[in-house]
């Protein structure tokens, strides 16, 4: 279980990348906004799966 959420969060950051490549075109605060969160849930990821 310890290995699966860590592989769910980067799993999340890249859907929401797709969701910043949607979002650029039309706002592009909210695609930052989204942007930093996904970025968030990758390198969480991450460092999760490091330590």
């Amino acid at each position: 279980m310890t290995q699966v959420l860590p592989i769910a969060l980067i799993g999340l950051g890249g859907f929401l990348i797709g969701g910043v490549i949607s979002l650029s075109r039309k706002s592009v605060p909210a695609a930052v906004i989204l942007g930093v969160f996904a970025a968030g849930c990758i390198v969480g990821g991450i460092a999760w799966l490091a330590s």
